[in-house]
């Protein structure tokens, strides 16, 4: 397999390029290689795809920083990068690019999206839209604390507005007794042949069946508990189990907790995106953690134990004698687990700060003085 291309010079642009000019640069690209405009270029249509998919990344805020930080490695599953970048084995088949397409051609474009990316863009010729298909995804997050992040808990979260299968219909839709019957607009085939007038000249596309809504059948009585939905909104707990080490920013996937899938498909995913709480004391840094200690003068100079606070609770730190202040001093083992494998572990890192008093009773500058000359 070809090693992908960097997504910024797909686009053409720097990085520093600002949403408007990738947007623009998608643009000019989505025109030359769209696939109705190059029927049958298979050149054009590797180009459009690899457009489109450097787009829905450097379009998109998070999935930007998350490649500027791991590169093509944010977004595979089977990456440390991608575990910790929170998009480990994204769908860019499932991006929408309705509205994009909507504003570039006036919703004309579109006919060639199923052939490269097997669905998922608006208005185009679409694998056949009565099929099962998978629910969309649902999004929510959980705030947790930064010793919950390193050590894993469990939370429970509400979704006030959960889509549950209607137990009258079965999430048919139908009234009891009754089924869905063929729709009569599409003759049961989900898709329609729509023409409309482009920059290209007139262009033909098929698309989802308006009245059927891609699903070949229609609902003549519907079921009055549902109102022929198939789903009634309930509020809804689940329960979320968050893997130790964790970050800020990273998301935990409930599978078969989304949105009610179509045509009997099944239920999307939940994704919780996890805001961990900063710690007062304690740094993380990838799989390090960071802190910083004061110590007396005295004990910079004759040496002696420390107290430091660590995310497995309090040890002693030996100081050497003649302990400089910035001394660097590791926990081997102290710092954030491997998500995938708990038990390695990164360091701890503890800065040395020597405190020096702003003010001395005279005993006290009297030693000094003395300490001071027999420096010297």
């Amino acid at each position: 397999m070809a090693e992908k291309r960097d997504y910024y010079d797909v686009l053409g642009v720097s990085k520093s390029a600002s949403p408007d000019e990738i947007k623009k640069a998608y643009r000019v690209l989505a025109k030359k290689y769209h696939p109705d405009a190059n029927p049958g270029d298979k050149t054009a249509e590797a180009r459009f795809k690899e457009a489109s998919e450097a787009y829905a990344v450097l379009s998109d805020p998070d999935k930007k920083r998350a490649y500027d930080t791991y590169g093509h490695a944010a977004f595979d599953a089977n990456s440390q990068a991608g575990a910790q970048s929170g998009f480990g084995g994204f769908d860019f088949s499932s991006m929408d690019f309705s509205d994009l397409f909507s504003d570039l051609f006036g919703g004309g474009f579109g006919g060639g999206f199923s052939d490269i990316f097997g669905g998922g863009f608006g208005g185009g010729r679409q694998r056949r839209s009565n099929q099962p298909m998978k629910g969309n995804n649902l999004a929510t997050q959980v705030t947790i604390t930064f010793d919950d992040a390193i050590k894993g808990t469990e939370k429970s979260i509400t979704i006030n507005s959960y889509k549950e299968t209607c137990p009258d219909c079965a999430g048919s839709g139908a009234k009891k007794g009754t089924g869905r019957v063929t729709c009569p607009k599409c003759q049961g085939k989900g898709q329609v042949v729509m023409q409309q007038r482009t920059a290209f000249g007139i262009m033909q596309s098929v698309q989802v069946c308006p009245d059927c809504g891609g699903s070949g059948t229609i609902i003549k009585e519907k079921c009055p508990h549902c109102n022929g939905t198939g789903y009634n909104t309930v509020s809804k707990t689940f329960t979320v189990s968050i893997p130790a080490g964790i970050d800020n920013g990273q998301s935990v996937r409930l599978a078969g907790c989304g949105e009610p899938g179509i045509n009997g498909g099944p239920r999307g995913d939940m994704l919780v995106k996890v805001v961990v709480v900063q710690h007062p004391i304690l740094k993380r840094q990838g799989m390090n953690i960071y802190s910083t200690v004061a110590i007396d003068f005295p004990t910079a100079v004759l040496g002696g134990d420390v107290k430091v606070k660590t995310s497995d609770g309090d040890v002693l730190l030996n100081i050497k004698p003649g302990t400089q202040s910035e001394t660097k001093m590791r926990l081997k083992g102290k710092g954030v687990p491997l998500p995938r494998n708990p038990r390695q572990r990164g360091d701890h890192y503890v800065t040395i700060v020597v405190k020096v008093p702003t003010s001395v009773n005279d005993r006290q500058r009297k030693l000094l003085e003395e300490y001071r000359n027999i420096a010297e």
